[in-house]
């Protein structure tokens, strides 16, 4: 009965969305409530519920998504967006800038949140794509594939390391591993996957639509570069300083806030106000109107993935992940498939990557230790589960729904179907090499 309210709750949702023309924020209020009811969450509490979920899913990407929003408007406003099309352009040529930004966004998705990482990438996948006129989900889609294998793969990502710390699993040895999961996964979702999509039509956010300027006027290669990809430094430095000095431990708490995502946002937003801005004549007024114009395009993507947050904590709360785990655990399976199963169907239930992987390692922990499974095949495999069929209960999909401002059913044949490509790859990936190991 749980699993059935469940479907009609995510049914509704598309309902409410496509065939209503609801606004999705106002849609995911609407089901969370009357969901949270049929789910016996008491009353009283049901609203608490709610805005502990559209608060603590805003609350945690907010000032990432406003920071990174005012820097690309102004890295598309300077030229400097344009500059760095024209570079990439010349050095790869139209035929490879896939493998380009499929390649940054493997490298930059390693030590950086997939939220950081996709505000990040973002205005300069624009960038390309309007300068020279190229399908924007065709080219944006493999490099997002990078980012969400590193995502659910790969530590030093939050699921990932709590996986290998709950399973007594080798961090280095699962990295090595999950790298080697990792690339025909890419490769298969991502560039190959991404050509046949060529012919969705796609109009990305007006925010990052640089004005063509004249050569004379743009910023020079090295500041345009470094702008727009100082966050980027900033985060792999702050991540690999604490392993390079003796006194680690003394100054964990300078590292954790010099390095935190929001903090080198603003940091990086000030480097640029001048470097972008001032250095190139621009009045501080008319940098502060860019900034403000930038937030009030992402107000409507803040709410709506807050609104998935709802839904989530309404799922969560209800004790449905447990619920389903606790099923499919009676399933005579391998356990590196059994694992992939349980974190898959509450990744579809729930919505959230992270408590998919962290509630299927709770169910399966003993059964590691009893068939003597290989712990970091068994991260590897919860890891790829976790990311299956990423739909409209999942902040992700909305991320990417609204920045290249695409119809759900456009969505879900891109983006849902890249997500399941990496899941069911990486299962197949981990079953190869439990054969090898």
């Amino acid at each position: 009965m749980t699993l059935l309210i469940v479907l009609l709750a995510i049914a509704s949702l598309i309902l409410l969305i496509t065939a209503f023309k609801l606004n999705p924020f106002l849609a995911f209020l609407v089901v969370s409530f009357i969901t949270g009811i049929f789910l016996d969450i008491p009353i009283d509490k049901l609203a608490k519920t709610v805005e502990k979920g559209i608060g603590d899913t805003i609350g945690s990407i907010a000032i990432i998504i406003s920071l990174g929003a005012m820097l690309g408007k102004l890295v598309a406003e300077s030229g400097a967006a344009q500059k760095i099309a024209s570079v990439m352009m010349a050095s790869f040529g139209e035929k490879y800038i896939q493998w380009a930004l499929v390649t940054t966004g493997f490298i930059i998705g390693i030590p950086l949140f997939y939220g950081v990482g996709f505000v990040l990438m973002i205005p300069l996948v624009f960038s390309v794509v309007y300068q020279y006129k190229l399908p924007a989900v065709y080219i944006g889609l493999p490099m997002l594939a990078s980012l969400s294998v590193t995502h659910g793969f790969l530590p030093p990502h939050p699921s990932p390391s709590a996986l290998v710390t709950q399973f007594g699993a080798n961090m280095g040895i699962t990295l090595i591993l999950g790298i080697l999961i990792a690339i025909p996964a890419i490769v298969i979702a991502g560039p190959l996957y991404a050509r046949t999509l060529k012919n969705i039509n796609s109009q990305p956010l007006e925010i990052f639509r640089p004005k063509a300027l004249s050569n004379d006027k743009l910023p020079n290669t090295f500041n345009s570069f470094f702008t727009a990809l100082l966050p980027v430094i900033l985060l792999i430095i702050t991540t690999a300083l604490p392993f390079f000095t003796e006194d680690s431990k003394r100054y964990s708490g300078v590292y954790k806030f010099v390095g935190d995502a929001g903090i080198v946002m603003l940091l990086c937003l000030g480097f640029a106000t001048y470097s972008l801005g001032i250095r190139q004549g621009k009045s501080m007024k008319t940098i502060m109107n860019i900034f403000g114009d930038s937030v009030k395009d992402v107000a409507m993507i803040l709410l709506i993935i807050g609104g998935a947050g709802a839904l989530k904590q309404v799922l969560t709360d209800s004790g449905v992940s447990h619920e389903i785990a606790a099923s499919l655990q009676l399933m005579p399976l391998s356990p590196l498939v059994l694992g992939w199963l349980i974190a898959a169907m509450i990744r579809i239930a729930v919505g959230s990557a992270t408590v998919a992987g962290l509630t299927a390692a709770g169910m399966v922990a003993p059964l590691v230790i009893q068939t003597h499974t290989n712990p970091n095949l068994m991260v590897l495999s919860i890891g790829a589960g976790s990311l299956v069929l990423s739909h409209v209960n999942d902040a992700g999909f909305w991320l990417f729904k609204e920045y290249f401002n695409l119809s759900v059913k456009d969505t879900l044949r891109s983006w849902t179907v890249m997500e399941t490509l990496v899941a069911v790859i990486g299962l197949v990936g981990v079953l190869m090499l439990d054969l090898i190991i």
